[in-house]
């Protein structure tokens, strides 16, 4: 399993998932902190959220688990949620910027 591609597959299919706050895909706003890729497919998200109090804070984590484990070679897929860094407009990537009319 070649970690790099897989990751790369990963991340195409967070790129699916949209917070309904933001009309940009997760990983674009920079939800996404960090994945991990271990032995035997099993992976490992670190995500956060706009806010803590965020109204998915129940299923957006649940469906990047879903999307990561629709990859194939990926045979589990564990999401941990964080709030340290907080979210902020400085993880918008350019492309999220673009779209929401900030560039």
């Amino acid at each position: 399993m070649d970690a790099g591609q897989t990751e790369k597959q990963i991340v195409e299919k967070l790129k699916t998932v949209y917070d309904p706050e933001i009309p940009v895909n997760i990983y674009e706003i920079g939800l996404i902190y960090e994945i991990r890729i271990a032995e035997e497919g099993r992976v490992h998200i670190l995500m956060t959220l706009t806010s803590p109090n965020c109204p998915v804070a129940e299923s957006l984590p649940l469906e990047v688990k879903q999307k990561a484990e629709e990859v194939r070679g990926v045979t589990e897929a564990t999401v941990e949620l964080t709030f340290e860094p907080p979210w902020n407009m400085d993880m918008l990537s350019d492309e999220a910027r673009l779209e929401l009319g900030l560039l």
